[in-house]
């Protein structure tokens, strides 16, 4: 996968830059994607349409708390400031300004008096067993989690290290509200300064998500990294499509019950090697969605292997 995702970024980056109008209407869209996926997975009720509406139009919805709304907004102005902080070309480093100023913006209209502010008081997580760092120790290891990252963000690949920081962060919870969505944002930062487009975890992978955050308490990371390496190819995948204009016919996305047909393999087994990250696949709404030339990549890669 990652060899996958290495060929992508090296396709877009060869046409870079990118013209004003397609960056423009992929920033519009990933923003508003981005939005409603990272504030769903935290509870909010907005739908995706409802969070387009609020985001351009200024709309209101009856029955949808103003937090919704308010939440929505803050997220969207969080992520402009990233836009803005990566297309200034400057080294940004990973410090306690820059991640205290984020979630200012995250929570500025909902949470005012904790915003920015790293907590000392301790708090729980609602239906998890995790109990993050106690207050006192918040800014300690907060610092450790600074010194950590100058010295290890060539150790890693840009991905692994993304997920590994953003796995720190969140299990410190170093503020009292606000950590998933600034945790997701500040992950985004570090893969964009990268060269990799916006990065979404869905809201159909909540579960899956938490459950990986869960092993990576326990040093284990491979399902964290699988979960975030897929939803970077299908941010790369949506940029190089808006670049070509149009799929060949075998790369149309097809549901992985209908790639199986004609072929040995059957769904179930399909599935497996999307979750294992050996075939190339998008979720669209709760399914794996694949194409004919994923397949035949992956058949190639399996014939390199035996000889």
């Amino acid at each position: 996968m990652i060899e996958r995702i290495d060929a992508s970024l090296k396709t877009l980056n060869s046409h870079r830059p990118l013209g004003p109008a397609v960056l423009a209407k992929l920033r519009e869209q990933f923003a508003i994607d981005f939005t409603y996926h990272s504030n769903a997975i935290e509870g909010n009720k907005l739908t995706l349409k409802e969070t387009y509406l609020v985001l351009r139009e200024g709309m209101t919805f009856k029955g949808k708390n103003l937090r919704d709304h308010l939440e929505a907004k803050n997220h969207q102005e969080a992520l402009h400031y990233l836009f803005e902080l990566v297309n200034a070309k400057k080294r940004v480093q990973y410090s306690h300004a820059l991640i205290r100023g984020l979630h200012q913006l995250v929570v500025k209209d909902t949470e005012k008096s904790i915003a920015g502010k790293y907590r000392t008081t301790d708090v729980a997580i609602l239906g998890s067993s995790h109990r993050p760092t106690a207050g006192y120790r918040v800014q300690g290891e907060m610092d450790a989690l600074m010194d950590w990252s100058k010295r290890n963000e060539r150790t890693f690949h840009p991905i692994e290290f993304a997920v590994r920081a953003h796995h720190a962060f969140v299990h410190i919870h170093p503020f009292e509200d606000g950590n998933g969505r600034t945790g997701r944002l500040l992950m985004n930062l570090i893969l964009m300064r990268h060269g990799y487009p916006v990065t979404i975890i869905l809201k159909a992978d909540r579960t899956k998500y938490y459950k990986a955050l869960e092993a990576a308490d326990r040093g284990k990371f491979e399902a964290l990294i699988l979960i975030v390496s897929q939803a970077v190819e299908r941010s790369l995948d949506v940029y190089i499509k808006a670049i070509r204009g149009t799929r060949d016919a075998g790369e149309e996305l097809v549901p992985l019950s209908e790639l199986a047909r004609g072929t040995r393999y059957s769904p179930k087994y399909l599935n497996l090697l999307v979750n294992k990250g050996l075939l190339q696949a998008n979720k669209v709404g709760r399914n794996w969605h694949s194409s004919r030339a994923a397949l035949r990549a992956y058949e190639s890669s399996r014939l390199r292997i035996r000889k």
